[in-house]
């Protein structure tokens, strides 16, 4: 990771081991070190915390992948080690609210939302930086705050998540989804607001790109905040925000945040990359992925065909699952190629099929692929094409799940087993309980 490791950051993610969960067990917030943390924190110390919660962003995001990615029938996880891949998360036993698909990517989101809460009270209380500068820490800080909560918002879906964890020690309650993702959403809109005329001096990873400034972090926020008002059904405010983002119609795919890895003392490893070819610990994509894809559709290479198919619990694929593929290849928080989906998601729903034909037409053409066909189409027809470009796409990017299950779509993905099921949502983890 790129410039951000030093002691500050061992201080912060040392706080942060002592956070496994949203109970009340975060540690004693009256060390000395936190003190200066929250009292009067320096630049230094300050920028420490940033880097702290860029780096946390990181930990279990494999596991978030494969979770949503195997309920959303992309892709098996075969494992030696644990057979719940192919059994609870199939649906074929009862998922658990002990299960590590849950307890571990809420966790480590949670100590990103705490470290953001920490770095948002030292940032209010210092008297070392300008007030410029504070609100670049405080909008950069809520933007992150908010993402997290949403990811784990996406795994646990109707039973809610907690949103207010400031005190450890007077956790909020847990909310129900609408109350949830509108309160992510406005935490969203107040993070635009604190980035509105801020200064951002303090160094961020080369997966923010040109995004690096209040500018760019203002548009990375919208980004979001588009992602989730088609979430909440809230189509104009949609292409409104998409318009304040960095979305380009005609513009490269991969513009955008990503998440970034690296073989240094200290930082850590993509953990969705597996090589090609590997038996044992493997991930495949689902069959359907090359059964259903158009022929002369370039997505397929996200699916690579193995010399020899793998089978394990009567479940078999030919194809290597092969979208990260390096142990250093970058994970996408939001990308353009998102975004210009949203769009034609956000047209769709506002009848403006023109504009939604063309946003799909250049997804299709920028994969190899011709013109939408349907000289005529619904809007049903439109929103299953949508859906489908989003399925090949955004492949193994934590989508497929949640957008067949906010389009009541769930029934249609694969049983590929008698006894199997697609699960609506994952439980709250047992630690939660109040």
């Amino acid at each position: 990771m790129k410039r951000i490791l030093n002691l500050n950051i061992i201080v912060v993610l040392l706080f942060a081991a002592y956070l496994p969960s949203c109970k009340k067990d975060y540690g004693n917030l009256n060390s000395p070190t936190i003190e200066d943390y929250l009292k009067n924190a320096s630049k230094d110390q300050l920028n420490g915390l940033v880097a702290g919660t860029l780096s946390g962003m990181r930990n279990n995001e494999g596991l978030y992948l494969d979770a949503v990615g195997v309920m959303g029938r992309e892709m098996y996880r075969f494992s030696n080690a644990d057979p719940r891949y192919t059994s609870e998360l199939l649906g074929s036993a009862p998922v658990n609210n002990t299960g590590f698909y849950i307890t571990n990517p809420w966790g480590s989101r949670y100590r990103v939302v705490k470290n953001c809460n920490v770095l948002i009270d030292a940032a209010t209380n210092s008297t070392q930086i300008a007030d410029d500068e504070k609100k670049g820490y405080l909008g950069f800080a809520k933007t992150i705050k908010a993402y997290d909560l949403l990811m784990n918002l996406n795994l646990t879906y109707t039973n809610g998540i907690r949103v207010d964890v400031s005190d450890p020690n007077n956790l909020g309650p847990i909310l129900g989804y609408d109350e949830s993702i509108a309160a992510i959403a406005s935490l969203l809109d107040e993070a635009k607001t604190d980035l509105s005329g801020a200064t951002v001096l303090f160094p961020l990873t080369d997966g923010f790109g040109s995004l690096s400034d209040a500018a760019g972090l203002t548009k990375f926020n919208r980004a979001l905040a588009a992602r989730v008002d088609v979430y909440r059904q809230q189509w104009a405010n949609a292409l409104t925000d998409l318009n304040a983002s960095f979305f380009d119609l005609n513009g490269d795919f991969n513009t955008g945040v990503f998440e970034v890895f690296g073989t240094g003392t200290g930082d850590q490893l993509n953990t969705a990359f597996f090589p090609q070819e590997q038996n044992g610990e493997v991930r495949l994509a689902h069959p359907s992925y090359a059964d259903e894809i158009e022929g002369g559709d370039d997505r397929i290479n996200k699916a690579t065909l193995r010399t020899t198919p793998v089978t394990k619990d009567g479940l078999t694929s030919d194809r290597d699952l092969w979208v990260y593929t390096s142990s250093v290849a970058p994970i996408p928080i939001i990308r353009n190629e998102e975004l210009i989906l949203i769009y034609a998601e956000a047209s769709i729903q506002t009848d403006d099929f023109d504009n939604a034909i063309t946003a799909i037409n250049i997804i299709r053409n920028g994969h190899g692929l011709e013109d939408y066909s349907n000289s005529e189409p619904s809007k049903d027809d439109l929103i299953n094409e949508m859906l489908n470009q989003r399925r090949y796409s955004l492949f193994y990017e934590g989508h497929r799940w949640v957008d067949m299950r906010r389009y009541n779509k769930l029934g249609e993905l694969p049983l590929d087993r008698t006894g199997d099921q697609v699960w609506s949502a994952l439980p709250i983890p047992q630690t939660e309980g109040e």
